[in-house]
């Protein structure tokens, strides 16, 4: 069983829109076991949507388009597909008297190019947008089923939920996948391959697939299986994925959707403790990861966002002799500034990073990547210089990930 997805329109072509729909539905539908071969994206134009679901079809047998059903004249997709499929327009009730209500509820005037909305294909079955006025529509053409949705991400998403998936479930013979994500931090793709190789050539044996899904500062592991039994398939991933534990330990911070701020906010309110941040490279990076969890308050009391040398001297209490003997990105510096939040916000934790985020601002002694990172703990202080690269935003989010998961570490030794 096999899907592919047409995003329609100018703006996607000219980067204006990111195309988060593809997204979205993919994932959708690789939980429904139905693999996407493709994912293209075309624009406004009658001939390049007659030429896509002319391919598409000879490829798939799901095809799902996003895009073009607006009411204005550049939104050509629904006449197209008309004409594609020699058909006819016939007004859907249900959808008129949805675009009806749609504007009473927001006090506007219904126009003629509103009511067009409520036109659809007579062969159509037809889904009622309850968040906007373009409906879905789902067309069996022969042995293939074409599914048209709004671009309006949000609205896309709840006809996909509320109609499209049930209907895919019902038509089609699916299977299940199983997929298992697991997150690690602080290896790089080669060397965690190095270290699992021999554990990723069993997995054929239980037709497991393996992905690895590398990013700044951290490398995702993917396991897939597809099969009819929902249970077998589980428990055949979970048997790897703790075999994996055994491999890489406290290398795996989570699981499918954890972030590394959520783990450690989970930690911190199971052990009771608090944190707090003093921040020069990161200029808050680590503080707003913390606080984008929500409840955050029970553990984190504050940052002091530690830019300039003065702020770190009468914010910080860094000793100016420091700064000048060893300079402000330095091991000695960044110690002194955990230690100086951790004292003034009176929390079990104090997380400092100093560096040289670039583009420029380095010297041949400490290159543009430059980073020491200092945990403050109960008990003791580590502290670790780190050589980044040249890009500016990953050197700031990976300096933050590394920060955040080495308090990770810190909790886990003293409660292990």
């Amino acid at each position: 069983m096999q899907a592919e997805i047409i995003t329609i329109g100018d703006e996607i072509l000219i980067g204006q829109v990111i195309d988060t729909n593809s997204a979205f539905l993919a994932k959708k539908l690789n939980e429904e076991g139905i693999l996407v071969n493709q994912i293209t994206s075309i624009s406004d134009k009658r001939d390049h949507i007659f030429e896509a679901l002319n391919q598409a079809r000879d490829r798939a047998d799901l095809i799902i388009m996003t895009g073009g059903l607006g009411p204005t004249r550049d939104d050509i997709t629904k006449r197209t597909l008309c004409e594609y499929f020699d058909d006819d327009f016939v007004t859907d009730k249900r959808v008129l008297n949805a675009v009806k209500r749609y504007f009473e509820s927001k006090g506007k005037q219904l126009l003629d190019v509103n009511r067009d909305q409520a036109l659809v294909l007579k062969k159509a079955r037809v889904a009622v947008n309850k968040l906007g006025t373009a409906p879905g529509q789902w067309i069996q053409d022969n042995d293939k089923v074409f599914i048209s949705l709004p671009g309006v991400p949000y609205e896309m998403k709840s006809l996909m939920n509320d109609y499209f998936l049930p209907w895919i479930e019902e038509y089609f013979d699916t299977s299940f996948v199983y997929n298992k994500t697991v997150l690690t931090q602080g290896v790089g793709e080669s060397r965690l391959m190095g270290i699992i190789n021999k554990w990723e050539d069993s997995l054929s044996l239980d037709e497991i697939k393996l992905a690895y899904l590398p990013s700044p500062g951290k490398v995702r592991l993917r396991l897939s299986a597809v099969g009819d039994d929902e249970h077998f398939l589980k428990s055949k991933i979970d048997k790897k994925v703790r075999e994996l534990e055994q491999l890489l330990g406290d290398i795996i911070y989570g699981y499918d959707e954890d972030t590394i701020e959520q783990v450690l906010g989970q930690l911190l309110v199971e052990n009771k403790l608090s944190i707090s941040t003093a921040e020069s490279c990161t200029g808050g990076t680590i503080a707003q990861m913390l606080t984008s969890v929500p409840g955050s308050s029970r553990y984190f009391k504050g940052s002091i966002i530690a830019y300039d040398n003065l702020v770190k001297q009468e914010l910080l209490g860094v000793k100016e002799s420091t700064l000048t003997q060893y300079g402000a990105v330095s091991e000695q510096t960044v110690v002194e500034m955990a230690l100086g939040v951790k004292q003034k916000l009176n929390t079990d934790f104090g997380v400092a990073t100093s560096g040289i985020a670039g583009p420029d601002g380095g010297t041949e002694e400490k290159p543009v990547g430059t980073v020491w990172i200092a945990i403050a703990g109960k008990e003791n202080i580590v502290s670790r210089k780190f050589l980044f690269g040249n890009d500016r935003g990953r050197n700031i989010s990976k300096t933050a990930l590394e920060a955040l998961n080495r308090v990770r570490k810190e909790i886990l030794k003293q409660t292990i």
